[in-house]
């Protein structure tokens, strides 16, 4: 096949592609909805807070852990093998999770998951760079980026409208269906590809990786949970971690067959495009972290209410993002990115200003304009992040831009989150004083803890719902400043790194001799 040319039937194989990281992206986002149900002792499993966090991390956990070495393996043995087997993993995993019997069942369903996950993820990104010639690569990422977006919008709707009518396993079997056309599709359309030159396998580095990849993320998650960055049970895992993977670039520099060549960093549009990918993950995932509990517990929408209000912010993604590439072309990557990213900013900071008697058509409005300056972000980063590394490494490259997303946005999840529940808590303190100690103790947890606590006490339990919901807005609030500080460093990052816009060369005209 010709690079330049790309595959003939290269946009039918995105659809596919794009239909099969449907089920992977939409699980994410549907499960959300179901963990009141799945903590039910009637109706569910009868989960605990901390059984419910982990039947997230445990995906989380090792989807991140195993991006990487997956992504590799898909270079050499091939990345619609990968994908296939990821496809039939992920779905036998849904099933199990569907019916679980009981929590720990459910933790370890998903965590497969999270290994067929892992393999679906690169290989959908290295099958677009392979079939795709340069000039239509951008806006298949972009068609892809919005496809993702899509999912993340629908996920919630489409959970809490499963629940309503069906019981909890629905939010996993509904994606057996989808793999099992997926893989029809998969084995009849796309073709397969792999690296035509495979260096020998780098087994110490494969381990590495994993290791201090999933020492790391472990850490974030503990942060998460315990709502501090300062404890010994988050702070040992992340900064092990941090040190073997330390120990993995001085190995790769060192073999003549590295896994991941780690000179690449010294590729400065590589380099400032994981920057600036690492940089908004961290703010969008730590600043929307209140998102659901704004929109469900403040403002009082139920959790389909809340899943059909983040339609905007998808929809925007769905149009904007196909057309990234080109707002790229045009006006170059360092200026539309630099602009969008200070347009995020302003939608993280405009979060400042929200309260309960915030008009619903204003919180839209945000939705819309922070999804479209993101369509304008992430497209044209992944974009320069496949094309900074050869086309037989796509496998590499897409890992690398999955995992850092995944690490990114776990740790703003947990640094963030962090500084609301710090926030929340302080100011709830005296408003919680005249109660028994265990349930301060449960009521200075979260506002959703603070509602449990209010609801079991009753007529009394009143007095406390109007001082969570200001202890909480004034929580989000500084959440929301935090994350667009952040953001606006992002934007810095890229102004002053990303390249600027080639100029075309200047032609020279020769003048033909004048005619006497």
């Amino acid at each position: 096949m010709d690079p330049n040319a790309g595959h003939p039937r290269r946009w039918g194989i995105l659809g596919v592609l794009v239909f099969s990281l449907l089920a992977v992206v939409l699980d994410n986002t549907i499960l959300n909805v179901a963990m009141k149900t799945i903590a039910d002792k009637t109706i569910g499993l009868g989960a605990t807070q901390s059984e419910l966090e982990w039947a997230i991390n445990s995906y989380t956990l090792v989807f991140a852990g195993l991006l990487f070495t997956f992504g590799v393996i898909g270079d050499r043995t091939g990345r619609k093998r990968m994908l296939f087997i990821g496809m039939a993993l992920f779905g036998l995993a849904s099933l199990a999770s569907a019916y679980s019997q009981d929590p720990m069942q459910l933790i370890f369903a998903r965590a497969a998951m999270g290994i067929g996950g892992a393999a679906i993820m690169p290989a959908t990104l290295a099958i677009i760079s392979n079939v795709f010639p340069p000039s239509e690569r951008g806006k298949a990422i972009g068609v892809w980026a919005g496809g993702v977006g899509l999912a993340v919008a629908i996920g919630p709707i489409t959970g809490g409208l499963l629940i309503e009518h069906f019981w909890w396993g629905s939010v996993f079997l509904i994606n057996v269906p989808i793999v099992v056309i997926s893989m029809i599709l998969i084995a009849s359309f796309v073709p397969e590809s792999r690296d035509p030159k495979p260096s020998r396998l780098d087994p110490v580095g494969v381990l590495l990786s994993i290791i201090g990849l999933v020492a790391v993320v472990y850490g974030i998650i503990r942060g998460g949970e315990l709502a501090t960055v300062a404890s010994a049970e988050v702070l040992v895992p992340t900064l092990f971690g941090l040190a073997v993977l330390g120990v993995f670039v001085w190995w790769e520099q060192r073999i003549d067959h590295p896994i991941f060549d780690v000179r690449s960093f010294t590729n400065v549009r590589f380099s400032s495009a994981i920057g600036m990918m690492g940089i908004m993950f961290f703010a969008m995932m730590g600043g929307m972290f209140f998102l659901t509990f704004y929109l469900q517990v403040v403002l009082g929408f139920t959790p389909v209410e809340a899943g059909a209000l983040m339609i905007p912010f998808a929809a925007a993604q769905l149009i904007f993002a196909p057309l990234s590439q080109r707002v790229n072309q045009r006006f170059g990557a360092k200026l539309s990115a630099s602009v969008s990213m200070i347009v995020v900013t302003a939608a993280l900071a405009s979060y400042a200003l929200m309260d309960q008697n915030t008009p619903i058509l204003l919180i839209e409005i945000v939705f819309f304009v922070q999804g479209a300056a993101m369509a304008n972000i992430m497209p044209p980063a992944t974009t320069a992040i496949m094309e900074s590394l050869p086309r037989e490494k796509a496998g590499v490259g897409s890992a690398m831009s999955n995992t850092v997303r995944q690490v990114a946005g776990a740790l703003g999840v947990a640094v963030l989150g962090s500084v609301l529940s710090s926030s929340y808590r302080g100011e709830m303190g005296p408003a919680l004083a005249g109660l028994p100690p265990e349930a301060q103790h449960a009521a200075g947890e979260s506002i959703v803890g603070t509602m449990g606590v209010a609801q079991a006490l009753g007529e009394k339990g009143q007095a406390l719902i109007q001082p969570a919901f200001n202890a909480f807005i004034d929580g989000m609030h500084v959440t929301a400043l935090v994350s667009a500080v952040i953001a606006l460093i992002g934007a810095a990052v890229v102004m002053t790194w990303m390249p600027g816009k080639a100029r075309p060369a200047k032609h020279v005209e020769k003048k033909e001799p004048a005619v006497v």
